[in-house]
């Protein structure tokens, strides 16, 4: 025998002996992986991400030089292909790598089988049990996300109304989409900080002071009956435009503001106080949680801004005026004007500064109209040049949203051509919800309290899923007329749906200690494709939440919602729950099971509903 045929055998031997050694461990690994993720937890799990490791493994394993396997995992459009859809971006023969991958699939808690369809689409069947299993965690735990924040802070700027100005149509839609953002990082685990960068500095605070001290001299002394906030802004505005001596004065409060003079400061301060209390009407009715730091948060740290920006060889003076130009960006910053005096360019840098070094935020959201786009583009594009910012340790995320139209698709406004007030808004909203539960003879079935908690739960509803349930990248139509119909995707027709939900088990005489122990000991059969749908409906939740962290369109999960809605009574409609003598009304029997489906439902709506801050009512 050759020498070194014979040295080599004992060695291959060897390795062949360790080869089986690692794979031994290997399946091992595998298996108490395994073991860790069919173990109970009482989140709900991520039904596409975890298909997605399930695939990831098995492309892996097919196609072990490859650093990111190409895989999409999505919910199928069609029930008949399969409840989800896996497809391999691999540009070479996709249908042959769909074959490969098949052949390495784990072994795995969720898929029942797969089939490969066309060029190359790997369709995925949910295991019956796996479904049911869910459901039943869902039931005994509540509606959890894992923790995908856990030590995260976000800050979400938004609503952010001018002082000594009424609130609009615009500021709302901003509050509505920004308090929503903000409630859905809290539900998934996150610190938000929710901030109104109020409009509360500027030179207009000069024309505002000395309208104050001619109209109210003794303010000083006694609070200033302040009624009508628009009304003392548009007069002090025409006397800065018409009287030059006015406008002098004003001139030089602003400059006794900037310095501090205590007369003055306090004038600004009541000024902001009687805004502040108007403000809060809009938000306490709308149950809208912020921390007000406005504009004049960040006076102190401005000369440092501009300072910065000129040692770092950024600054350029134009004219009397300091800018700073951004790569890419058409326009340039303007940190000081010609005057000397500061501009919102400047106020925009110093704040996102600050919640970047001192608030230490993971990801920063400005709710601000898609009209600012440019503007923050620069502001984000001038942090990364000035190294602020890094983009892969921190998001920095413009959630711009379209204009607010009324019917005839122009700015909404009032019939003399004003801007529409918001607390008229939501008053006209109440009135109107009072007259269709009138006109659906609801005063007469609900009590006083009941009818009360309906009307406000409606009308609010109606306004922020309104603003919601429209792609916030367009313009939102707003009708009352249509946004009150208790037919198609609103929010009238949604609460109507809730209520019904949980009335069931109430009509069969089922209460809460009841539903808790057959969650506990019921299994939940789906033994028809409309429950099976309804059930795989119900747990596409947290994956709907996850697409909605990343892109913050908020019209996908009322699009869910209504889905729900649907599939619910799709299924409701075609298989009892309870069933009842027709004559006597008696119950003869309870489906238990389909009950809790039923709660299952309501758990998720009430959850889904929590997000926009709209509050069910318990009677419609």
């Amino acid at each position: 025998m050759d020498s070194s045929v014979a040295q080599s055998s004992p060695n291959l031997g060897r390795l062949g002996e360790e080869n089986v050694k690692l794979k031994y461990r290997l399946n091992i690994l595998r298996r108490s992986l395994q073991a860790e993720r069919t173990r109970p937890t009482k989140n709900m799990v991520t039904i596409n991400s975890r298909l997605q490791e399930v695939f990831g493994c098995a492309f892996k394993a097919a196609y072990p030089d490859l650093e990111n396997p190409p895989l999409r995992v999505t919910p199928s459009q069609q029930p008949k292909f399969g409840d989800y859809q896996c497809n391999s971006e691999q540009k070479v023969n996709p249908r042959e790598t769909a074959e490969y991958i098949t052949k390495h699939l784990p072994d795995n808690e969720c898929a029942e089988k797969v089939e490969i369809a066309g060029p190359g689409f790997i369709n995925v069947h949910l295991r019956k049990d796996f479904v049911s299993q869910q459901l039943t965690n869902l039931l005994g735990n509540g509606v959890q996300l894992p923790p995908l924040g856990e030590n995260k802070k976000v800050v979400a700027d938004f609503s952010s109304p001018n002082i000594a100005k009424e609130m609009h149509v615009g500021h709302l839609r901003s509050t509505i989409i920004g308090e929503s953002v903000g409630r859905l990082y809290e539900f998934a685990g996150y610190d938000v900080l929710r901030l109104n960068h109020v409009g509360d500095w500027g030179p207009q605070f000069g024309m505002l002071i000395a309208h104050l001290q001619d109209k109210f001299p003794d303010y000083p002394a006694v609070s200033p009956p302040i009624g009508d906030l628009q009304a003392f802004h548009k007069e002090s505005k025409r006397r800065f435009d018409t009287e030059e001596e006015f406008k002098k004065r004003a001139y030089q409060c602003v400059v006794r503001l900037q310095s501090k003079n205590p007369d003055i400061t306090k004038a600004w301060k009541l000024l902001c106080d009687v805004s502040r209390q108007e403000f809060n009407k809009i938000y306490d009715a709308l149950d809208i949680s912020l921390i007000e730091r406005g504009e004049s948060f960040s006076q102190d740290r401005m000369p440092a801004i501009v300072k910065e920006f000129e040692d770092k060889g950024f600054g350029q003076v134009d004219d009397g005026r300091k800018t700073v130009f951004v790569p890419g960006c058409s326009v340039p910053l303007t940190t000081v004007k010609s005057d000397g005096g500061y501009t919102d360019d400047t106020s925009d840098l110093a704040a996102l500064k600050q919640r970047l070094f001192e608030e230490e935020a993971d990801l920063i959201i400005y709710v601000v109209d898609s009209g600012q786009s440019v503007h923050f583009q620069t502001i984000f594009g001038a942090a990364q040049m000035i190294g602020w910012d890094d983009p892969k340790v921190t998001r920095v995320f413009h959630a711009g949203f379209g204009v607010v139209l009324g019917e005839d698709k122009k700015k909404l406004k009032t019939r003399s051509g004003e801007t529409v007030r918001l607390i008229d808004l939501l008053e006209e909203g109440l009135k109107r919800s009072m007259d269709k539960l009138k006109e659906k003879e609801r005063d007469k079935v609900l009590t006083a309290e009941e009818l009360k908690a309906a009307q406000t739960s409606v009308a609010y509803g109606c306004i922020k899923y309104a603003h919601l349930s429209h792609n916030r990248l367009n313009g939102c139509i707003f009708s009352f007329d249509q946004r009150l119909d208790d037919r198609g995707n609103t929010a009238a027709y949604l609460l109507y749906a809730f209520t019904r939900i949980r009335s069931i088990a109430r009509l069969a005489n089922i209460d809460e200690e009841m539903l808790q122990k057959a969650a506990q000991e019921t299994k939940i059969i789906l033994d028809h494709e409309k429950e099976r749908k309804l059930g795989r409906c119900i747990l596409r939740f947290p994956e709907t939440l996850q697409k909605i962290l990343d892109d913050l369109l908020l019209h996908t999960l009322c699009d869910y919602i209504y889905e729900l809605a649907t599939t619910f009574t799709e299924s409701y409609d075609s298989r009892y729950c309870v069933e009842k003598d027709r004559q006597t009304g008696h119950v003869l029997q309870v489906h238990m099971w389909r009950v809790l489906l039923c709660e299952a439902v309501a758990a998720v709506m009430a959850k889904a509903f929590d997000i926009p801050g709209i509050k069910p009512a318990q009677r419609m």
